[in-house]
């Protein structure tokens, strides 16, 4: 192999570049619903109200998660503003220091040239990438599961000093009330399993007398307890949703309706670690080669967390394809070690497959809108025609780029190969992602929520009925009253009754008696009402989806 290391310029130049990509993007795509809209609308009451204990959406308690990134999305709005990029910037700086930890972990444990494309295969896998520029509460947890992961990893590996190991143990309990109180209990259960059984496989119990028991339970509770302390005295139904509703429930019924067949991770896994998926494999099999049994292997722990956090979500009864993100940094480190040895020849071979692919869905993106019929009344084909657009950009990026990752492959350049083809995936995945503004007006409120503000008032009421848009409030700056529609927003009708309307005729009833009111519906609501006469209505603004109406 040549010599084809990077000069320490051209590796800041393109940490530059990549920086400029992952945080130039946050503000140009209109937040989308469902998740999007809820999480920055959470963080947006808490910031207004100053409530930072109770989580409230649409002014009811909402309990379904914890409050971590609601505090730093609020914190963000407090201090630039509410805006589309300061409700992803959590999101992406979490995605962004988990590059960073993956680096780290890799150039420590593999060396310099494995941490370097570590880092390389994690912030150019499509779907970490995708993830890191959605508001999700996903890429979060992620990160402070690596971080636990990569604190154990930096403690026990070979030659750690005692200090070494105590500090680097301190981290990993922080990083497990970090992830507790970002997504709840898999903030302990996932670490804690994947470490125990690394144990019972490898049969080093002694690793269990370096976890820093005592210190570290106590740093554990200092972090967690007062919030959960807080929030369940101000609110005595929270313990019994959070535990047994979010969490138990959850894994064991169909509750959430989030049903998927058990095999549904795996094409999530395969089209996510794209481009680096003909290697993901050999690196698996690679990390569980024999070491001598005194020794800590990093590369079977990494395997072990991966395997069982798959297997964990693929038995839940709930699924949604965000929940196997955490695998995606150890995976990232197992491919950085595997391909810091890989050669010229696999890696040509490599690059020529990409390239083909991508002349594939160059080609499919080119000749679609010539043979497939799509399109509905809520998402038109001229607003897929568009988003197509740029899906053949991404495509032809792609296309360019793997050409360029083959052509030095074939000078055995490997590792400036291996940046072409991990740059070619930034460029072509972050115009994917950003193409999908081209369906906002299906997708998001804002464009409805410029008509509205015209007629906005203070003490009007704002009605929506029987359905909840997650992007409007935000958008609108205020909350809306509920009526006959509760979903995920059910107990916190339970508990603050009033702020919602139970039935229908209820709301005809107080719409009557208004002088001023608007409200909100779907359009299949409103021909309803208009058809029956119930309303005396007046359209002031609608989309695809949505009619918002005042009273005359």
């Amino acid at each position: 192999m040549k010599d084809d290391a990077l000069t320490k310029r051209t590796l800041w130049a393109l940490i530059l570049v990549f920086v400029a990509i992952w945080f130039g993007q946050l503000d140009y795509r209109k937040l989308v619903k469902p998740d999007e809209g809820r999480y920055a609308e959470i963080s947006r009451e808490m910031a207004a109200s100053g409530d930072w204990v109770t989580p409230r959406l649409n002014g009811l308690k909402y309990f379904e998660k914890p409050p971590m990134q609601y505090w730093a999305t609020a914190v963000a709005y407090h201090v630039a503003g509410e805006h589309e990029w300061t409700a992803r910037l959590w999101t992406a700086l979490t995605g962004f220091l988990g590059i960073v930890a993956a680096a780290y972990a890799g150039s420590v444990l593999f060396g310099r040239r494995a941490g370097l494309l570590a880092a390389l295969v994690l912030g150019s896998s499509f779907y970490y990438l995708a993830l890191g520029h959605i508001n999700t509460l996903d890429m979060g947890v992620s990160f402070f599961l690596e971080l636990a992961l990569v604190g154990f990893l930096m403690a026990h590996r070979d030659g750690a000093s005692a200090n070494t190991q105590r500090n680097w143990m301190w981290l990993t309990w922080a990083a497990m009330a970090g992830a507790m109180l970002s997504k709840g209990l898999i903030g302990l259960v996932l670490p804690g399993a994947a470490l125990v059984l690394y144990v019972l496989a490898t049969r080093q119990f002694r690793l269990l007398l370096g976890m820093r028991w005592l210190s570290g339970l106590l740093i554990f509770a200092a972090l967690t307890l007062p919030w959960f302390a807080l929030v369940s005295a101000r609110n005595p139904e929270f313990l019994q949703f959070f535990f047994i509703h979010e969490h138990f429930q959850r894994f064991s019924t169909d509750a959430a309706r989030r049903l998927a067949p058990w095999w549904i991770f795996v094409p999530i896994l395969a089209i996510g670690i794209t481009p680096w998926l003909t290697w993901l494999p050999q690196s698996l099999i690679a990390s569980m080669r024999k070491l001598p049994t005194e020794r800590f292997r990093p590369q079977l722990l990494l395997l072990i967390w991966s395997v069982f956090i798959f297997v964990f979500f693929s038995t839940s009864k709930s699924k949604l394809p965000a929940y196997i993100l955490p695998i995606f940094p150890a995976v990232a480190i197992l491919l950085g070690d595997y391909l810091s040895r890989v050669e010229a020849a696999s890696l040509r071979r490599h690059a020529a497959l990409l390239l083909a692919a991508a002349i594939v869905v160059a080609a499919i993106f080119a000749v679609a809108p010539h043979f497939a019929n799509y399109g509905s009344e809520a998402t038109p084909r001229a607003m897929i025609d568009a988003y197509i657009q740029w899906g053949r950009v991404a495509a032809l990026a792609g296309v360019a780029g793997f050409a360029v990752a083959y052509l030095l492959a074939r000078s055995a350049k490997v590792l400036p190969a291996f940046v072409a083809m991990g740059f070619a995936s930034v460029i072509a995945t972050s115009l994917f992602l950003n193409g999908h503004n081209a369906l906002a007006r299906s997708n998001s409120a804002f464009f409805l929520a410029q008509d509205i503000k015209p007629h906005l008032k203070p003490g009007v009421p704002f009605y929506s009925v029987k359905m909840y848009d997650q992007t409007l409030p935000f958008y609108i700056k205020r909350t809306l009253t509920l009526v006959d529609y509760r979903d995920e927003l059910s107990l916190g009708i339970d508990q603050q009754p009033e702020l919602a309307v139970a039935t229908l005729r209820e709301f005809t009833d107080a719409w009557q008696h208004q002088p001023e009111a608007l409200a909100l519906m779907s359009t299949e609501t409103y021909a309803d009402l208009a058809k029956n006469q119930q309303l005396t209505m007046r359209v002031i603004a609608s989309d695809t989806r949505r009619v918002v109406v005042s009273k005359p």
